[in-house]
């Protein structure tokens, strides 16, 4: 997130020694783990910030995992980088910009299972039956429905209503039907990569409590000169989804 310029200039501390402790909410393999940081860190630099301060909070996490407490201030340092409160949750840039970097990422939770060989991402199918309400996206019924959590750009979680034959385009227009956000300003992630409109859910294999980023572009501003009633303020939902579908960013297209 971004700060008010200057917030946490000045106020910079050294790098404290600490690994956080944290539980996760359910048992959690390294195989997990680390998927859950790659997601963090493929989609962090798509919302706001610098990508090369994301990139150095990176190898300074890494450092500060492995105790090379040096190295990891050595890169803070070279990067500008400042920590108000001594603890790379909370860092700010030269330019007062915020980044603040979740636990998981700097040290495993004190409930990490082994990996099982029966079931590679350590998920539990019997708990998933058991439980339907634990928001799982693995369905043993085909077609069935199961809640689909999403963290949209804006900083907003949620679930969404779906059904594992359901496309990433049908989906798209369920969150547009649920949110009013249009279909067409929507870029879905899951693990750092781009998820195609053709693409089915029970082909993404997403285990219980992963979380699918969505990004939505930006509108433009209005050219000069268009007439006040044009503007998505002025306007009705439909003209802002017009507005909203106007070329932004390369973003995956149903052929």
């Amino acid at each position: 997130m971004k700060g008010r310029q200057g917030v946490a200039l000045g106020r910079n501390q050294p790098l404290k020694r600490e690994r956080p402790k944290w539980k996760s909410d359910y048992p959690m393999t390294e195989g997990q783990l680390r998927s859950k940081r790659d997601e963090f860190w493929d989609t962090a630099p798509a919302f706001e910030g610098r990508k090369e301060i994301w990139d150095a909070l990176r190898a300074a996490a890494s450092a500060f995992e492995s105790n090379d407490h040096l190295l990891a201030q050595a890169i803070l340092d070279g990067a500008s980088i400042t920590l108000p409160h001594g603890a790379l949750t909370e860092c700010y840039d030269e330019l007062g910009n915020r980044y603040q970097l979740p636990v998981y990422c700097l040290s495993p939770p004190v409930n990490m299972i082994e990996e099982r060989s029966d079931e590679p991402d350590g998920s539990d199918p019997d708990s998933v039956t058991a439980d339907p309400s634990s928001g799982s996206t693995r369905d043993p019924v085909p077609g069935g429905e199961c809640q689909l959590r999403l963290r949209l750009s804006t900083g907003r979680d949620l679930r969404l209503a779906v059904r594992s034959t359901d496309t990433v385009g049908m989906m798209k227009r369920r969150l547009q039907s649920q949110e009013d956000v249009p279909s067409a300003s929507q870029r879905w992630f899951f693990s750092g990569r781009p998820l195609t409109d053709r693409l089915r859910l029970d082909q993404l294999n997403i285990s219980r409590d992963y979380v699918v980023q969505v990004i939505l572009s930006q509108r433009p501003p209005p050219e000069p000169g268009t007439p006040v009633g044009h503007t998505p303020e002025a306007c009705g939902p439909a003209a802002v989804e017009e507005v909203s579908s106007l070329p932004q960013e390369p973003m995956p297209v149903e052929n």
